[in-house]
């Protein structure tokens, strides 16, 4: 849902059918770009005449949408779906010049009348936020910290697998480059450096500018992220579930298609770069009734209520299943690494990001009850963002439910203990590969069950299960240096 910025403060703003289609008319707009997203995150869309587009369409759906098609959607046998616009997520392309286009989120349905698909990712947002209220909450906000990757160029070959494979990074801003900047960033030193180490400054500031004034998505930062070569991270302003999820699959658009203008490329792939940082979607969360915010508590330490406790301790009781749906990737587990940043240790924190659970400690006070929040920093950008704060939804209001305490806070830096002194503390680790987190999964999916349903977990795992196939049956170049003169 979009947000203009009026009288100073962020504004919702929301549309009926007959104020988009006036919209349309006023900006000249000659196509509809109608988008969705896979139950993987794919982003996809089919496009339409803006003169054929009728107010029936917007309110009964197109029937636009072969189901089988989509990765995760329905079988061939039975696959007519309807794609239904959403006039809240009306926004301009401002990159498609020659042929004005507007875009539409659509929900999907299937064909004749036979209600919503229960595959569709913002389906089970909805119906995650449904379950607050249903738990006698108002609703959740959720804010993530997407990080991504900008390259000058990427190669790869694995068209004749059982011949070779291989890939090449190009960046300016890397240590390794040939025709660079003079100011190369060295492995894990991108954070925070000025121009002209940064060469993406402006690029970012374009994709705000985007993101602002034609998608009505509020960032208020960007910068350079820790990794060399192009790690970047724009910050989007904190939204209910639902909204949250359609601004970063937007982010997620906007940035591909702003660095393809530019003549760059742009990916959220977790670990891209071997030995540096990878990039996260460190996920922030809070839990809100009465215009209050739950997770706000002045006399409880670190000013975390007991409400945040249980939710804090719902999400470290289910982490290990977590992971299969907030890092679902095969890559997503180089990231998940201790010493590159990226949490691996089940446990909960203040300032302390070895943690895998954080509980920001930039402000104290009732002035800044607003911000007070729980920030799980498993995730990373190749994950669905519907599922993702669906999931973490789930774990926290079971631990609500169960009363599930999180335990005393670590203070140390968890990388730095021993094995033995995280055993004697009860630290657990989440799993080390793709297939792990899957059978964590397996064991542990009830939680998610008022919100998920059987069906879209087994097809999630299912999904899952085959990319992990495809990496465990290939050699990787570098095991050759490690073993060929076995």
């Amino acid at each position: 849902m979009p947000y203009k910025v009026i009288g100073g403060r962020p504004t919702q703003i929301r549309y009926s059918a007959d104020e988009v289609f006036a919209k349309i008319k006023h900006d000249q707009i000659k196509f509809i770009d109608l988008q969705f997203s896979s139950l993987t995150g794919r982003f996809h869309h089919t496009t339409i005449s803006a003169d054929t587009f009728t107010p029936d369409q917007m309110e009964d759906g197109v029937p636009k949408l072969d189901g089988s098609s989509i990765v995760g959607f329905t079988s061939i046998d039975d696959s007519d779906l309807i794609l239904k616009p959403d006039p809240n997520t009306y926004a301009t392309i401002p990159w498609m010049v020659e042929h004005k286009t507007a875009r539409l989120l659509c929900d999907i349905y299937w064909g004749f009348g036979r209600g919503r698909l229960e595959r569709d990712p913002r389906a089970i947002a909805q119906k995650a936020e449904q379950y607050v209220k249903a738990q006698g909450y108002d609703f959740s906000q959720w804010g993530p910290e997407v990080e991504f990757f900008v390259f000058d160029k990427v190669h790869w070959d694995v068209l004749t697998p059982y011949k070779g494979q291989s890939y090449s990074i190009e960046s300016v801003e890397a240590p390794w480059s040939q025709e660079g900047t003079g100011y190369p960033m060295g492995l894990q030193e991108g954070y925070y450096p000025s121009t002209p180490s940064d060469t993406l400054s402006e690029f970012r500031s374009e994709c705000v500018d985007v993101l602002i004034e034609h998608f009505g998505i509020l960032c208020d930062n960007h910068h350079h992220e820790v990794a060399t070569a192009g790690q970047c991270e724009i910050d989007i302003r904190y939204d209910y579930l639902t909204n949250s999820a359609d601004a970063t699959q937007s982010y997620k658009y906007v940035i591909r298609n702003i660095a393809q203008k530019h003549g760059k490329v742009a990916t959220m792939m977790p670990k891209p770069i071997s030995m540096d940082s990878g990039s996260g979607m460190h996920t922030n969360v809070s839990l809100w009734k009465n215009n209050t915010n739950l997770f706000f508590d002045k006399d409880e330490k670190e000013e975390l209520s007991q409400i945040g406790r249980y939710f804090c301790g719902g999400i470290l009781n289910h982490a290990r299943a977590l992971v299969a749906i907030t890092n679902p990737t095969t890559n997503s587990y180089h990231r998940l690494v201790p010493g590159y940043e990226a949490p691996v240790y089940i446990a909960w924190s203040g300032s302390n990001r070895s943690a895998i659970v954080r509980v920001p400690q930039h402000f104290k006070g009732e002035k800044y009850s607003y911000l007070k929040r729980l920030e799980f920093r498993a995730p990373d950008p190749s994950s669905n963002p519907y599922l993702v704060f669906s999931a973490v939804l789930a774990a926290g209001l079971d631990g609500l439910k169960k009363k599930t305490d999180p335990g005393e806070q670590v203070r140390e830096d968890i990388f730095k203990m021993t094995r033995g002194e995280r055993k004697k503390r009860g630290i657990n680790i989440l799993p080390v590969n793709l297939g792990e987190a899957l059978d964590a999964l397996e064991s542990d999916r009830k939680f998610l069950n008022p919100i998920f349903s059987n069906s879209v977990i087994d097809k999630i795992i299912e999904l899952e299960r085959r990319d992990q196939r495809e990496i465990a049956i290939r050699p990787h170049p570098h095991e050759f240096y490690l073993y060929f003169d076995v």
